[in-house]
């Protein structure tokens, strides 16, 4: 074992591991002007997607289960999702952007990350 590896429990775990995973994605992922990253951040209870130009750091769309059109929505986690990712998928498409990289922010490429992205797939987003 390494010098100064801590060993983690429980969800600091878990937490530990979907970090790595999205420092390993970021390392091949970068937003531009003509494509921004669309990245999905994750908690027990909310999701957040944002649409992000990494050129300049500046965020172009968000969209997230704490928006006062989504809060208090009928439904699922996955269905608030869905409803997350055709507001960023309209937000976006407002803002000028047509085409995203999409960025899964460590989590598996499931359930409500995946509704996520299919939701701004049919509102009309190009990843």
């Amino acid at each position: 074992m390494a010098y100064g590896q801590k060993i983690l429990k429980g969800d600091a775990y878990k937490r530990a591991a979907i970090k790595r995973r999205h420092i390993r994605i970021r390392k091949h992922i970068n937003g531009t002007a003509e494509r921004p990253r669309l990245v999905v951040t994750r908690s027990n209870r909310h999701i957040v997607a944002q649409v992000i130009d990494d050129l300049k750091g500046h965020t172009l769309a968000s969209a997230s289960t704490l928006d006062t059109s989504i809060r208090g929505g009928e439904g699922d986690k996955s269905a608030q999702a869905k409803q997350v990712g055709a507001l960023v998928a309209e937000r976006a498409k407002a803002a000028g952007v047509e085409a995203v990289v999409f960025d899964r922010g460590g989590n598996q490429y499931a359930g409500r990350i995946a509704a996520l992205a299919d939701a701004a797939r049919e509102a009309g987003l190009k990843f």
